[in-house]
């Protein structure tokens, strides 16, 4: 049967993946002043600073994460004293990093991810890459968005299997996790025990909307001003406050997970 590690890797990838083809679409929401989710996606990818985020579970710290763009990268290679160079943009392009590590059940094994997206002129993402690993499996993928394709590499206690996907394989997770699941339980795919998404989910992947507000956000015992971006994955809220620089300052995702800037981790 799949190891517990490998089912945990294989669904982070699909999340990971949908999150990316979902289309934004703005709507409005009681709180805040509703600002054009445009702005706030161009603040992310031209933040200047790195942010550095604490991620814990029900209070419980479990590991931390950075987040980088190419425009920080390039920032930190010039005198601090001298203005940005015109055309900074152009030159490193918009790219983001995140990784770090998160402990999954016990500080004995760790989930350690990093990731890379490249995007184009437009803001529009243009190759993906993105690795998971623990002490026994290993989750590779990459994906250029021409392409209409996603290829996943996993490694499972000395088993490896390849596989490619269509965009539209990565609609239902049953398949994909059957797909990959099998090699490693032989055909069964018994031990993945995951609803189907309905058609009329499926169809409506593509169309879940972001809603982005300007708020004020309580951060340890300041009240900054920042943006608010929420939207709703498989019926679950997934917030994440940015700050008006582009800097994440907090992540609030399902199950008690949160991620917090490290300055202001007080969960």
């Amino acid at each position: 049967m799949i190891s517990r590690s490998a089912f945990i890797l294989v669904a982070a990838f699909w999340v990971a993946m949908n999150v990316l083809l979902w289309r934004a679409e703005y709507g409005s929401h009681n709180g805040g002043i509703p600002v054009p989710l445009d702005l706030v996606c161009r603040k992310i990818l031209t933040a200047p600073d790195a942010s550095s985020l604490s991620v814990y579970q029900d209070g419980q710290k479990m590991g931390f994460c950075e987040f980088s763009t190419s425009i920080q990268q390039e920032m930190a290679e010039l005198d601090e004293n001298d203005p940005p160079p015109e055309g900074l943009v152009a030159r490193a392009g918009y790219q983001i990093r995140l990784n770090g590590n998160v402990a999954m059940g016990d500080f004995t094994n760790r989930l350690k991810f990093d990731g890379r997206i490249q995007f184009s002129p437009r803001r529009e993402w243009r190759e993906l890459n993105l690795k998971f690993s623990t002490h026994s499996t290993t989750v590779e993928i990459h994906s250029v968005a021409t392409n209409q394709t996603v290829s996943a590499k996993i490694t499972d206690d000395g088993a490896t299997v390849s596989r490619v996907f269509t965009f539209a394989d990565l609609q239902n997770p049953n398949t994909l996790l059957r797909s990959l699941g099998g090699d490693f339980d032989g055909g069964s795919g018994g031990g993945l025990d995951l609803p189907a998404l309905p058609a009329a989910t499926t169809g409506l992947i593509q169309s879940i909307p972001w809603e982005a507000r300007r708020v004020r956000l309580i951060m340890g015992r300041e009240a900054v001003s920042a943006y608010r971006l929420e939207t709703r994955v498989l019926g679950q809220p997934i917030v994440i406050h940015v700050s008006t620089l582009g800097e994440i300052l907090r992540v609030d995702l399902p199950n008690g997970i949160t991620a917090t800037l490290d300055e202001w981790s007080k969960p």
